[in-house]
């Protein structure tokens, strides 16, 4: 009898462990493969070799790229150098980076890891850029200012927060206030790992204000990108394990109501918005398996969608670029600026592409 029990027991861990295993690879569309779809002229951009994680292009085409991410689990290709912030003038008939100087006294370059980025113009014209940092492997969030003449960023300040433990990507609606997703609940490193793997959707998005933090949204699988409509009524949230993006209504106390939900066949990271159409752009990983177990002989691929008319019964969904990682490996990020298209990757190159 309880050698029954326990070969019971036994078959029932053993099909619980397959059913996981399943939902696992499922989530990270580990088979998936696609059809290239290329655009008419497309370059990489000199001077981007270790990511270009997330960007934000300005009103006046100034794009910003934070670039040298490490993240656990994820491949680097330079582990051992600080990250830093780029600056490429999009005007220009070939743009190149910048490496923008860091300045202020307080702030410790040897340990700069920036991940998502975002900017706010204030009434005074200046321009505030605040970037989620992953300073020897914890979260912060650092506000600078934008010093054109020098091509210089000036720290301001670190903001540190319990509800802000596991960062990945910002908005700022203020020159120190911003939505933020965390993409796992635990931060220990073993707990995150089954965190994820068991597909717990635990994590959340954070309000933050000097006044005010709270959490605005929660279970997700995974909270990944996150950005605003230009008039400011609806956040854009994505779901990167679920395959989905989310539309919540902002209100004028700053919580958020779901709207709608959009699922995709693919993992949706970073979102854009155009400021003039109102459209996402979403750079996406078709296969996430390759992502998170890379393999240099079977790299992972890109993708870029973008998404018109979000808020209405029908949205259109349009696969803009599709490349299976001989060019540009693991796409998390791209925007557009007068017909031109510039795409961001977690840990490999960049594309400037026509449209």
């Amino acid at each position: 009898m309880a050698k029954l029990i326990v070969l019971t027991l036994l078959g029932l861990g053993l099909a619980l462990f397959r059913n996981h295993q399943f939902s696992y690879q499922t989530r990270l569309n580990a088979f998936r493969e696609v059809e290239p779809m290329e655009l008419p002229k497309c370059n990489l951009v000199k001077g981007i070799e270790t990511g270009s994680e997330d960007l934000e292009i300005l009103p006046n085409g100034l794009a910003f790229i934070s670039s040298g991410l490490k993240y656990p689990g994820i491949m680097s290709f330079d582990p051992n150098t600080p990250g830093k912030i780029l600056l490429m003038d999009l005007n220009e008939e070939d743009p190149t980076v910048l490496e923008l100087e860091i300045t202020g006294s307080k702030f410790d370059l040897s340990s700069f890891n920036p991940h998502g980025i975002s900017t706010f113009i204030d009434e005074d014209n200046a321009m505030h850029l605040l970037v989620v940092n992953h300073p020897d492997a914890k979260s912060t969030v650092e506000l600078f200012k934008f010093q054109e003449e020098e091509k210089s960023l000036l720290h301001l300040k670190t903001i540190r927060h319990n509800l802000l433990p596991n960062l990945n990507d910002i908005v700022a609606v203020g020159p120190e206030h911003f939505y933020a997703t965390n993409d796992h609940y635990f931060v220990d490193p073993y707990l995150r790992s089954w965190e994820t793997y068991l597909g717990l959707a635990w994590s959340y998005v954070v309000y933050y204000s000097p006044s005010e933090v709270r959490v605005v949204a929660d279970r997700f699988d995974f909270a990944n990108g996150i950005n605003v409509s230009p008039d400011g009524k609806y956040v854009y949230i994505s779901e990167l394990l679920a395959h989905k993006i989310h539309v919540y209504e902002k209100h004028a106390n700053w919580t958020l109501t779901p709207l709608k939900s959009l699922d995709f066949n693919t993992l949706v990271d970073n979102i854009s918005v155009d400021p003039e159409t109102g459209d996402l752009w979403v750079g996406c990983h078709p296969n996430g398996m390759k992502i998170f177990f890379y393999n240099s002989e079977n790299p992972p691929a890109s993708e870029v969608l973008q998404i018109q008319n979000i808020l209405t019964e029908e949205p259109k969904v349009t696969q803009v670029y599709v490349e299976n990682g001989t060019v540009l490996q693991g796409s998390t990020v791209a925007s557009v600026y007068k017909g031109k298209l510039l795409v961001g990757t977690v840990f490999h190159k960049a594309l400037y592409c026509e449209l």
